[in-house]
């Protein structure tokens, strides 16, 4: 019968690559590290690890067990929070959110939870919908805010906003019908919906080649826009909280129309995972915080 001390520790010497390493890690000493791994290959009656001079790799079976490992210690984990004695949401909690949202949405939000559930370690993690989506998926975030639609049989889904696509530059255009818009697109990494968007806009007009500029930050998108380096798609939200905030801005907003300007900000989350009290709890806090918006 496996043990799970037995786990942690197989799964500790599986990402640190090293006995040694993940005896110093757990304050083992190392030779019960190599004593317990050769026990738990008996018990299992295969080879883990290829031994070498510079440590340690897995093998195929290796692979393998490090895959239910790993939802073993995570469901094993979830599990203590949820059965926990304290009736308040604790323990750590991993968000993620597109930066846009992140930007003009969650500050309120965030600080709201906070104060309801001082005890919750609470992480925000932003990034583009692709990378968002994989980090869910790999159990390395409890949910996050993407950009639909999304269509994935392990995924559950809440529509939390309905916003409006916009084009921005730093001078007026007077006909967006016409291939004279600026040909260089300010945009997010690759895996950004938005900038998926903006691309296949463009490409379905026939206005290639375009020029793609690729910024880690939202400020610096806005900031190059309205110097007139080129042009970027954002939600209306996005931009209207950027004119608020900058009264001299000089920046131009061409709503896109009807379904194609339209884009849901959806929260996702694994099917299989555990809702957590403090998920629970900032899940149904941003459905009733975001409703408002």
């Amino acid at each position: 019968m496996l043990e799970l001390r037995d786990l942690r520790l197989f799964v500790t010497v599986a990402r640190t690559g090293s006995m040694t390493k993940a005896a110093e890690q757990l304050g083992y000493v190392q030779s019960n590290v190599t004593a317990r791994i050769q026990h738990l290959e008996a018990q299992l009656q295969t080879t883990l690890f290829y031994r070498g001079a510079r440590g340690v790799t897995l093998t195929s079976q290796g692979q393998l067990l490090l895959s239910y490992a790993e939802q073993i210690l995570r469901l094993t984990d979830q599990a203590r929070q949820a059965l926990a004695a304290s009736s308040r949401p604790h323990g750590p909690l991993r968000i993620g959110s597109m930066e846009t949202t992140a930007a003009v949405h969650l500050p309120a939000l965030l600080t709201a939870f906070h104060r309801d559930c001082p005890d919750v370690e609470l992480t925000l993690r932003t990034g583009p919908t692709d990378e968002l989506l994989r980090l869910v998926l790999d159990y390395e975030l409890d949910g996050a805010f993407v950009a639909g639609p999304i269509d994935h049989p392990e995924l559950e889904q809440d529509t939390m906003l309905v916003e409006t696509l916009a084009f921005i530059t730093g001078h007026p255009i007077d006909d967006w019908s016409t291939p004279g818009i600026p040909r260089t697109l300010l945009v997010f990494r690759s895996g950004c919906s938005y900038r998926a968007r903006l691309e296949q806009w463009v490409r379905t007009r026939g206005w290639l080649p375009v020029k793609i500029l690729e910024f880690g930050t939202l400020e610096a998108i806005l900031g190059c826009v309205e110097a007139g380096m080129g042009i970027s798609l954002i939600p209306l939200s996005v931009v209207r909280h950027y004119q608020a905030r900058n009264k001299h801005q000089t920046l131009w907003v061409k709503p896109l129309e009807d379904d194609e300007g339209r884009v849901e900000t959806l929260f996702v989350r694994r099917r299989d995972a555990v809702m957590t009290p403090a998920l629970r709890h900032f899940l149904d806090l941003s459905k009733n915080w975001l409703a408002t918006k």
